[in-house]
């Protein structure tokens, strides 16, 4: 699926799309703190769709291994005038929430409109998410983890990475389209259960995912994958970035979820250049 419905407009997929991130969480692993006041946020916002992103992605839970728990009324308090702000200033940029929350997801919706839900648990940690999801046919990121947040990254143990993620999609998948859904975007959750060995496995095979038919978005942004392997850290893992993402878009991927919307946006016009 190509054209994802989001209200009455279409988010065409068809050729890939960079997803900018707004933290406006204290603790988040890269940029936490640095979007916690009004004008901050404004000015990422800015930056994001003057650098060319076609989705703004908003998180207000740190969901970093070992993260603090947060209280839904703390993550709406985050998320809403954030969203609000959005609306204000880009009123036609679609907005992704990035929460694994129904209640949370459906408050924005009734109070703010349609947005994507960027969910990292594929609706394992709230069974009430799919009901919300069919109910109102909002695009829908279906991520995978094993774990939660606190604990993803402890041990984390697979017979065979590609094939369990693989069959979890399917299942999960299965469940919502029995529901009539059809909206959906897969992230195979790279960093989220995850050893160095298992992302990379996944990202060597990340082209088998496109048999399940749905877009893929990929997260490796300064990801710990890059700046383990590369033994430096986050602030110094903007290379690693880039090549990673070339790589996602030659398997296929649709969507870059990115802190730097600016270099995503011109891997994405090379790689058009070599693949459309």
């Amino acid at each position: 699926m190509k054209i994802l419905q989001l209200g009455k407009k279409n988010l065409d997929v068809s050729h890939p799309v960079v997803m900018g991130i707004l933290n406006v969480t204290p603790d988040s692993f890269y940029d936490g703190g640095h979007y916690e006041t009004e004008t901050a946020i404004i000015g990422r916002i800015h930056q994001i769709v003057e650098e060319g992103a076609g989705i703004i992605d908003i998180g207000a839970y740190s969901t970093r291994p070992g993260a603090a728990m947060v209280d839904k009324k703390e993550e709406l308090a985050r998320l809403a005038p954030a969203v609000e702000l959005v609306r204000k200033y880009y009123p036609s940029v679609p907005v992704s929430i990035d929460t694994f929350r129904s209640e949370v997801a459906r408050e924005i919706y009734h109070c703010l409109g349609e947005v994507i839900v960027n969910d990292i648990s594929g609706g394992t940690m709230d069974t009430e998410m799919f009901g919300f999801i069919a109910e109102t046919r909002l695009p829908y990121v279906m991520m995978h983890i094993q774990g939660t947040p606190q604990t993803m990254q402890k041990n984390p143990v697979y017979r065979d990475v590609t094939k369990e993620v693989y069959r979890f999609f399917e299942e999960r998948t299965d469940l919502l389209r029995a529901a009539g859904m059809e909206n959906i975007i897969l992230d195979p959750g790279f960093g989220f259960g995850k050893t160095l060995d298992h992302n990379y496995e996944l990202m060597n095979h990340l082209d088998l995912f496109q048999e399940l038919g749905y877009p893929l978005l990929v997260g490796i942004s300064r990801k710990s994958m890059i700046s383990r392997l590369l033994e430096t850290t986050p602030a110094e893992a903007l290379n690693g970035t880039t090549v990673l993402n070339t790589i996602a878009l030659m398997k296929g991927a649709a969507i870059l979820r990115v802190h730097d919307v600016k270099e995503a946006v011109e891997t994405v016009k090379i790689v058009e250049r070599l693949l459309f």
